[in-house]
């Protein structure tokens, strides 16, 4: 089972203001902001992981969040909605705690059986929570307001919107060891069953949409979860072979990465299991403070003044 695509490993997406950011997904939501660095390709803007205790891969939502980004729309080409793992019975609770704190949000809904509430983040991000079908057992963060009878677990499912579903879907059969579970109008519901959680693709095929904009409150791209190095390196000889390109192997110091992007248009990763958020700080001290880049570290005073002063709960 190792050597097979995991589920998800994190989803990046791209948000406005960093502290509203913050604030949403660390006091609104209840998760917990398990690493606080910066992008390594623009130090002078924060990255943002947001998952349970320990970050575990299949939890992680991440952002850019850059102050002046334009606004972007979803569309074919991109990654459409976030899928949150929710308790039976909680629903009710979040939409009230969401009319409380002004969330944008829509009526609940059953998709594939299961019942699902929509709601927007501050940047127009859309997200559900799902009651899931089985039970998640994950265990979740929680806070004083977001206890274990509400928290999320993780995440349930992506869905990415495509003109063409059939060589997206061929990379996730062929390559990801994915299976068609079942159909419901042009929604086709993609599953492994390699992981209990968080291993759910939604591939949704609209042709007459025009493409989606990745800017502010879309998704950036999906990471998927594989054990280790060996296993990564297995999978780019795979990628390759299907003559897609595919990057080297590139350290982004709590996991290693691939990056390609799917005939469809959207921006794939394959990230490992190891080393894991532990790695330069303790658990319980995750996401206290900033961290950066060993190629960064020289210029740490010049960085933290760029970056906006973040007030933590």
């Amino acid at each position: 089972m190792e050597s097979r695509i995991q589920g998800l490993h994190h989803i990046t997406a791209i948000a406005g203001d960093a502290q509203r950011n913050y604030n949403f997904y660390s006091s609104v939501l209840g998760l917990r902001l398990v690493k606080k660095t910066v992008n390594f390709d623009d130090p002078g803007t924060y990255h943002f992981y947001y998952g349970n205790e320990t970050g575990t891969p299949g939890t992680i939502l991440t952002f850019f969040p850059w102050a002046h980004v334009k606004p972007g729309y979803t569309g074919t080409g991109m990654a459409t909605e976030i899928g949150y793992a929710v308790p039976a019975g909680s629903l009710k609770f979040w939409a009230d705690r969401f009319n409380e704190y002004k969330v944008k949000q829509s009526e609940p809904l059953e998709r594939f059986g299961e019942l699902l509430l929509p709601f927007q983040d501050p940047d127009g991000l859309k997200l559900n929570l799902i009651v899931p079908a089985k039970e998640d057992s994950r265990a979740p963060w929680t806070t004083n307001a977001v206890t274990a009878t509400e928290a999320t677990r993780g995440f349930h499912s992506v869905v990415l919107t495509l003109k063409d579903i059939k060589p997206t879907a061929e990379i996730l059969t062929d390559i990801f060891g994915y299976s068609l579970l079942k159909q419901e109008g042009n929604r086709y519901r993609f599953i492994t069953t390699a992981v209990e959680n968080a291993g759910i693709v939604d591939l949704v095929e609209s042709p007459d949409e025009k493409p989606g904009l990745v800017a502010g409150g879309t998704n950036h791209h999906v990471a998927f979860r594989v054990k280790n190095d060996e296993v990564l390196m297995q999978f780019r000889e795979k990628i390759a072979a299907k003559g897609l390109h595919i990057t080297p192997k590139i350290d982004r110091n709590y996991f290693f990465s691939l990056y390609f992007r799917e005939p469809g248009g959207v921006l794939f990763e394959l990230a490992t299991d190891n080393p894991g958020f532990a790695v330069d700080e303790a658990v319980s001290e995750l996401g206290k403070d900033l961290k950066l880049p060993a190629q960064y570290e020289p210029q740490r005073k010049a960085i933290e003044k760029v970056l906006p002063v973040l007030i933590e709960n």
